[in-house]
């Protein structure tokens, strides 16, 4: 006799995050996965058929909370609002690496999966386009230098999602200090 069901459409997504965060898109798999839920390997098949729509849907979850988070910022304070778009932003550093993975997953196996796909690739346009309007803001406030090109003080603003935190500080302050530095440069002038 079988396992039976015993887990949800979101503990498979929140088990594929971790696998995925933890083996990388080549090294997860659907064995992989069954071996770390509780109940039948086929369950799995009753929300997606194939490797490509379970990671693209997570993917897409992931997207679609950091958007949710991105949108519900206020703009009329632009360095305010970038200091919590990095705290946004660091809250799924983990996962950022990983949505550069979105182009692997071939689309042709499911339009669910390149449905989800087609959604991650618009949600990084909306976001992009934000970051672009506080960035420009803040030039134009006089916050940052002008003399630097804006992709050039944005590129290193990114940069900051993938700077280790050492010190096991919690996010939120982890932030407020990358983001004192990054405004205020390390060095002294």
């Amino acid at each position: 006799m079988g396992r039976k069901q015993a887990f949800t459409k979101s503990e498979l997504l929140d088990q594929t995050k971790k696998l995925l965060i933890e083996h990388g898109y080549e090294g997860f798999h659907l064995k992989l996965l069954s071996g770390n839920l509780v109940g039948a390997r086929s369950t799995i098949y009753q929300y997606y058929a194939n490797k490509e729509e379970i990671v693209a849907a997570c993917m897409k979850r992931a997207m679609e909370n950091v958007l949710q988070k991105a949108s519900a910022i206020g703009e009329t304070d632009c360095m305010e609002a970038l200091q919590q778009l990095l705290t946004v932003y660091l809250e799924e550093a983990d996962f950022h690496q990983l949505l550069g993975d979105a182009h692997k997953i071939n689309k042709a196996n499911s339009s669910a999966a390149a449905n989800d796909i087609e959604f991650v690739d618009q949600a990084h346009t909306t976001l992009k386009k934000q970051l672009e309007r506080l960035f420009v803001l803040a030039q134009q406030e006089g916050h940052l230098n002008t003399s630097i090109p804006l992709p050039v003080v944005i590129g290193v603003f990114f940069n900051l999602i993938d700077t280790p935190n050492m010190m096991n500080i919690p996010t939120p302050q982890w932030s407020k200090l990358l983001f004192q530095m990054w405004l205020g440069g390390a060095g002294r002038r």
